[in-house]
């Protein structure tokens, strides 16, 4: 039976986090804790979040409620509504009565940060409007549900703790989609809003062509929930590892200990024997969240989604993707793709499985400490390390082998075949999702034509270039199409050949040019935009109707290309 009351959803707490690792010992005792301050030790701190007032429903997930176990009634529940708006004096045995923010270090393709922490020591890097308020059992899975948006910290820094209306609609519905996609990812519950409290922030004037923004505007304030099995970054066993080295407390190594074993048991804890040395334990941890993390980013390739700033502690340590801030996806294909104004070329479409080795050197490190006494062990972990690369490499293969329809593939012909792909779609500035999904009704047609419908073909992949083609680039791409078809058209049954591509590439994408819409009107008091684009984005591989196909599968008008907001954005949320 669905859970349909709010008194049945508080007897799903089961706080695994507050009850076995150590708080601030610096804390308020009630949560009250919400100014700029230096955090030195503990693995987190008790905070009460902020209530958004006269909050409203703008939309909940349905599907995340049918995999947890609740009815669809919970989510207009008076009492469910104020805690998922920030007002925690709601909470009942045995929920607590407070939330918790977490700290973490910042570290940048392997370097290590503090400059930008207000005191200059990285003792206030953490959750600065992030607040967990409830973790719990639904179905047999452990879950935490946090605030984003949810008022100030004592990591915030000097802001206000809140988000914007519009970076809470992209997160909550990208968050959905992605796992629509089949992307593993933190999940979305509810979103609200309140129109009684706007957040200035810095953003776009209309029509703006600015790369940066142009002037200050008013937003409802909102407060988006996100679901996962943790919140644990690697950051976060970063900071801890920071402070082990430091001897910055006697406790230091042992609360990264601490740390590492929750992790395990958050995340890992079916695929890691409990009855294994810890040592062991520590080494497997590390060979299954490389695997975790490899297989992410190709999936991130797959789709076209660019996180934007992979970061360590923007990096989840269970290996799903984590912060829905400065992300975008590909539309017109540019390997250099970045939509957020800040992330810089490191951070980039195709650099992402860079960006992901670097913060696994990270996680390598901290854990590495606790190994100093088994120089076996040691040695285990840093054959791990060595092996990312490769490891990577076999993951990006695999899913470009996948969406070109190569099941049985060999190695040098699918790499041969995806360096000229790319390089071709770079110069017909081809649309990523259209191109592929157009690729992949191709094997089905084949066995009537053979390489005679190569130009048939090549005339409906043209659909989904930006820049009309030339004779000698018709020419390229037709002798490219030969080269791919040969293995397609020997290999047998080229009408599944096709199922499988269109399994694995989306029909549908996201193109910020209408998601941007959907916030403007849900900023006054419409939401059927936003609710329209979760019907959409439920199932991402289907075939459409024509009305959907006509609105949602389409170029990028040209209006919309070097529009502030829309094909670049500041973080400002």
């Amino acid at each position: 039976m669905p859970t349909i009351s709010f008194t049945e959803f508080a007897q799903r707490a089961d706080y695994s986090l507050l009850d076995s690792l150590h708080g601030d010992p610096q804390a308020t005792a009630d949560g009250r804790d919400h100014r700029p301050r230096q955090v030195f030790s503990g693995h987190y701190v008790p905070v009460t979040p902020t209530p958004i007032p006269a909050p409203e429903l703008v939309a909940y997930s349905p599907t995340l409620f049918r995999d947890l176990g609740l009815g669809d009634g919970l989510a207009r529940d008076e009492d469910f509504l104020r805690l998922f708006s920030g007002d925690i004096t709601v909470a009942r045995e045995p929920m607590r009565p407070y939330g918790w923010a977490t700290g973490y270090a910042l570290s940048i393709y392997g370097t290590e940060y503090i400059q930008q922490c207000p005191f200059k020591t990285g003792n206030g890097y953490g959750d600065g409007r992030a607040i967990s308020i409830f973790e719990g059992l639904f179905n047999g899975k452990r879950w935490e549900m946090q605030l984003k948006g949810g008022g100030p910290t004592p990591y915030c820094r000097g802001a206000d703790g809140r988000a914007v209306l519009r970076s809470s609609v992209r997160e909550f519905l990208a968050q959905e989609f992605m796992h629509a996609l089949g992307v593993p990812t933190s999940r979305s519950l509810t979103l609200v809003m309140s129109r009684a409290e706007t957040v200035r922030r810095p953003w776009y004037s209309a029509n703006s062509r600015s790369f940066d923004p142009d002037i200050l505007v008013d937003n409802p304030a909102a407060i988006t929930t996100r679901v996962a099995p943790s919140f644990l970054r690697v950051g976060q066993l970063e900071l801890f590892a920071r402070r082990a080295r430091s001897q910055a407390h006697p406790g230091a190594l042992n609360e990264l200990q601490m740390i590492v074993q929750h992790l395990i048991e958050r995340n890992y804890r079916p695929e890691i024997d409990s009855a294994l040395e810890f040592s062991d334990q520590v080494v497997e941890l590390a060979r299954l969240f490389r695997a975790r993390l490899t297989a992410l980013v190709a999936h991130w390739i797959r789709v076209g989604f660019c996180q934007g700033n992979f970061n360590s502690d923007n990096c989840a340590a269970g290996g799903f993707t984590l912060d829905y801030g400065p992300f975008g996806f590909c539309e017109l294909f540019d390997p250099r793709f970045q939509p957020w104004t800040g992330g810089g070329e490191h951070f980039c479409f195709l650099n992402q499985p860079l960006a992901a080795e670097a913060n696994f050197e990270m996680f390598w490190a901290a854990i590495r400490l606790l190994l100093e006494d088994n120089p076996q062990a040691r040695s285990r972990l840093d054959q791990i390390r060595d092996g990312f690369a490769g490891v990577m490499q076999q993951e990006l293969e695999a899913m470009w082998a996948s969406k070109l329809g190569l099941g049985s593939y060999d190695t040098a012909m699918v790499n041969d075949l995806v360096n000229e792909l790319l390089q071709l779609m770079a110069l017909s500035k081809a649309d990523y999702t259209i191109f592929f999904r157009k690729l992949s009704a191709i094997p089905a047609a084949l066995p009537a034509d053979r390489p005679a419908g190569i130009p048939e073909h090549l005339s409906n992949l043209k659909e989904s270039f930006y820049l009309a083609s030339s004779e000698q680039l018709d020419g390229q791409w037709s002798q490219w199409l030969q080269r791919w078809c040969h293995p397609i058209t020997s290999c047998g049954d080229p009408s599944g050949r096709s199922a499988a591509m269109q399994r694995t590439n989306p029909k549908i994408t996201w193109r910020e040019w209408l998601i941007a819409p959907a916030y403007e009107q849900a900023a006054l008091g419409d939401f059927s935009q936003i609710h329209d684009l979760q019907a959409v984005f439920s199932h991402p591989y289907d075939e459409p109707s024509q009305e959907v196909e006509a609105k949602y599968d389409r170029l990028k008008p040209r209006e919309f290309f070097n529009a502030g907001g829309v094909s670049h954005y500041s973080c400002s949320s």
